[in-house]
């Protein structure tokens, strides 16, 4: 192999010669450093060099036309470095190489929470309306904390609600902490780990008092849809989501032990809520349809009800509630467990919380609680303070 003072100007005399076969040129300063000469007058400026189990491996550097002989120059001086403290460029370039980009990933990312997350559908709204058109083309490893807090700094400034924001925020580190368990190269580090959430000013918390859930009993048992009253009922009283009463089966129920089995819930896992003597009650009063399984189905088809909005919103008018949302229902029994004087773990357990931070939101304590505790709290003085 000939090997001689390679330049600019040799590169291009290399590039016009005319040759029947490939031809290698070594530089005689920096060794390993070559031109490989092709038969069509192409050429590449590459370095060899023994990685750590003695063999000869070849880093292509880049076209001859594409980059000037200094910036091959200063490349292979670069990679020459890399390789004499031990690192192998082109291991990790075959690495860099199968790094998915956030696209690839998503789709792995959306198979998985299918099959164990309820709210899948919401994941997949956000990624392909949201993260997916601005990081969707980046590779794992290009994906940089300043820039995704920057991004969603940004949106919250255009209009978007802060909840909503954190959601992204969320599935996007989700997303890379399951890439990481799994392996996939390029999510060693994740870019959210560590990013708190900003505080989403915009919750809307709503309670029914007594007088309010009165008149929406009355409302919803006057209303056109027959199976409303039990629904809103055993929302209230069980305080569980609009879905999982929903799609709830008779089979579910043990009457006797007055627990309520739900096979799968918001996190994938099933739980069990109590119920009370009102919620049997009224669970022996909902009337049964022949060969249908679910406990509140649309009579209609005998499935579950898809939405009830309309029948719910003229029930919530007629009661003069026309702010109050069905998950308001779920808060309303959150709040009536803390104001009868369970603890925030005891709501947790029936909520079907995991973490009891999650249940502070519906901790909404009356006045009189307040009262009944800081007078029970001077009482255990032992002493009178008049």
């Amino acid at each position: 192999m000939p090997t001689i003072a390679l330049c600019a100007a040799a590169v291009q005399a290399i590039r016009i010669t005319t040759r029947l076969k490939k031809e290698t040129f070594f530089d005689e300063a920096i060794t390993g450093f070559v031109v490989e000469a092709q038969p069509s007058g192409s050429a590449t400026y590459a370095l060899r060099y023994k990685n750590q189990y003695n063999r000869q491996c070849q880093y292509k550097i880049a076209n001859v036309a594409d980059i000037s002989f200094a910036e091959a120059k200063k490349e292979a001086i670069r990679v020459k470095a890399r390789v004499s403290i031990g690192e192998d460029p082109v291991k990790k370039r075959q690495a860099d190489r199968r790094i998915p980009t956030v696209q690839e990933l998503s789709k792995r990312y959306l198979a998985f929470v299918k099959a164990n997350k309820k709210s899948h559908d919401i994941d997949e709204r956000y990624l392909r309306l949201h993260l997916l058109p601005r990081f969707g083309k980046l590779h794992l490893d290009q994906l940089k904390q300043d820039d995704i807090v920057e991004w969603l700094t940004l949106k919250v400034k255009d209009g978007y609600k802060q909840a909503t924001v954190n959601r992204w925020q969320v599935i996007l580190g989700y997303m890379m902490r399951l890439a990481k368990q799994w392996g996939i190269p390029g999510a060693e580090t994740n870019p959210l780990e560590g990013v708190r959430q900003k505080d989403a000013n915009n919750r809307i918390e709503r309670f029914l008092d007594a007088a309010e859930t009165k008149r929406l009993k009355q409302a919803v048992e006057e209303s056109p849809n027959p199976m409303l009253r039990y629904i809103v009922a055993l929302l209230l009283l069980t305080g569980c989501r609009k879905r999982e009463l929903l799609d709830a089966k008779w089979n579910e129920i043990n009457i006797d032990r007055k627990v309520w089995r739900i096979p799968t819930t918001k996190t994938g896992k099933p739980r069990h809520v109590p119920l009370s003597d009102d919620a049997i009650a009224v669970l022996e009063q909902v009337p049964r349809f022949e060969k249908c399984d679910f406990i509140v189905p649309n009579p209609k088809t005998l499935k579950p009800f898809q939405s009830f909005y309309n029948s719910w919103d003229s029930a919530r008018r007629a009661a003069d509630l026309p702010d109050v949302r069905v998950h308001d229902l779920r808060h309303s029994a959150a709040s009536n467990l803390v104001n009868s004087g369970q603890s925030l773990y005891v709501v947790a357990k029936v909520l079907g919380h995991t973490q009891t931070r999650t249940t502070e939101r519906y901790a909404h304590l009356d006045a009189n609680v307040l009262l009944n505790a800081v007078n029970a709290a001077s009482k255990a003085t032992g002493t009178t303070w008049e």
